[in-house]
């Protein structure tokens, strides 16, 4: 029998408030919620173990939309078990994999192999997109929006065969689509002009601090405003993978409740963290796409998710073998690892006073569930899923190789100090990441989606 546990003297983070409480998690679910601690006659399981949580923020569990797991076919990079095993001892409890895999996932057949490897490896829980192509209409109609968090659509910038650029494609796809339409948004043509200029100024010997002009705001700027349009014009539901350009946020709304908007945005931590000054130290190791941009952009993107234009933030985790990322540019693939260090990178935030905890979990957590429309999850509600996180606040450490849990083996964060530590992790109610050591004897579950939306405490 799993055991319970009664999560005492911590501090609950939920809803746009914090409180002192407890907590009883019993049955892989959030038995009951106490503000201060549980009546001393309430009647506990009898395998409950007890948790001093000694003042240290209770969150729910950070649901990140966005990451690349690289299972199947890249397992070189990462897989299902490495890379989820990073995830829980971040924080994050539930996750949804992109779909830029080999083979790529652009059938129902494939996307289901995927959970099936995820069942028998995955620490989290997960889900996994449809990546769209040119001539997957049918697969796309057929899917079960209960089952897939979403299609990925690539717009204007090409990963393997899922450049969708047929406009007939493109009106059948926003038309027809059953599921949440997410867009990496960056138009080609734009940035081959700009590759070319670049390849004649430097040859091979392109400087990583070239990346933002080569794949600039323009780009991004340009091919959102397509699938805005598209969006717009056949009132479909579509979300805006990774904003990396103030100016993209001019497509987003503030003025209506998160469960009600039809077009949504995200930033990854990376965007919120550096900017193209960074090249200079970090070089290729934070050549993503789309790139890294300039200061104003970084802040104007931290606004948007104080403003509540982004509606929420995720990582983008896309490891890459360190010797690849020292490869000259052109032979250079873009991406990084993010996901063990996204939650105590905004605590950082926080702790500089730029951020509230409460906005964090808003953007992690909670916001995530809403705009999937995922059952039971996100929030620190009495029947809910026991996807609980502690963090201590005043628990510094500093990222370095042999504490970096990525297969990959390194990080953008190296040398940094987060004043802030990760110590347990529940998934579905086990404790699934203690201090450093982790219980693999249960795994994640499926994600279900299109259940009634969570009541929005933000609108």
């Amino acid at each position: 029998m799993e055991n319970a546990y009664y999560i005492h003297n911590a501090l609950i983070v939920n809803e746009g408030k914090r409180f002192s409480g407890s907590l009883l998690l019993s049955g892989g679910v959030i038995a009951e919620v106490f503000h201060g601690n549980a009546p001393a006659d309430f009647p506990m399981p009898p395998n409950t173990i007890e948790i001093d949580a000694k003042q240290q923020y209770l969150l729910p569990g950070v649901i990140d939309d966005h990451v690349h797991f690289r299972e199947p076919g890249l397992t070189e990079k990462g897989d299902i078990c490495t890379e989820s095993r990073a995830a829980v001892a971040g924080g994050v409890t539930s996750y949804m994999e992109m779909p830029n895999t080999i083979p790529n996932a652009t059938t129902l057949e494939i996307v289901e192999n995927k959970f099936e490897l995820a069942s028998q490896k995955s620490l989290a829980n997960y889900s996994f997109f449809l990546g769209a192509t040119n001539d997957n209409i049918a697969e796309i109609v057929n899917a079960d929006p209960a089952d897939i968090c979403g299609v990925k659509l690539f717009m204007g910038a090409s990963t393997g065969n899922m450049l969708v650029d047929d406009p007939d494609t493109l009106r059948e796809i926003f038309t027809k689509s059953p599921l949440l339409i997410v867009v990496h948004a960056e138009e080609e043509s734009i940035i081959h002009q700009n590759l070319k200029e670049f390849k004649e100024k430097y040859g091979e010997d392109i400087p990583p601090s070239a990346h933002p002009l080569i794949r600039s705001g323009e780009a991004c700027y340009f091919s959102s405003q397509k699938a805005v349009n598209l969006a717009r014009k056949y009132n479909s539901r579509l979300h805006l993978a990774h904003l990396s350009s103030a100016k993209e946020l001019e497509f987003l709304r503030n003025d209506i409740p998160l469960a009600e908007k039809k077009i949504t945005g995200e930033v990854c931590i990376h965007h919120l963290w550096f900017d193209d000054r960074d090249y200079q130290d970090l070089g290729s190791r934070i050549k993503w796409n789309p790139a890294i941009k300039s200061a104003n952009d970084r802040i104007g993107l931290f606004e948007g998710v104080l403003n509540n234009k982004i509606d929420l933030i995720a990582t983008d985790h896309a490891p890459h073998l360190e010797w690849e990322k020292e490869n000259p540019y052109s032979g250079c693939p873009s991406g990084g690892p993010l996901i063990q260090h996204s939650l105590v990178a905004m605590f950082g935030f926080f702790q500089l006073g730029m951020i509230t905890v409460e906005r964090i979990v808003e953007k992690m957590c909670h916001a995530p569930a809403i705009l999937y429309r995922i059952g039971k999850r996100g929030f620190i509600r009495k029947g809910y899923m026991a996807d609980i996180v502690l963090v201590d606040p005043d628990d510094p450490w500093t990222v370095e190789t042999e504490n970096i849990l990525y297969k990959c083996g390194w990080s953008p964060f190296e040398g940094v100090t987060f004043k802030s530590r990760v110590t347990q992790t529940w998934v579905n109610g086990h404790l699934v990441y203690d201090r450093g050591r982790f219980n693999e004897s249960k795994k994640g579950e499926r994600l279900i989606f299109n259940s009634p939306h969570p009541p929005d405490p933000f609108s």
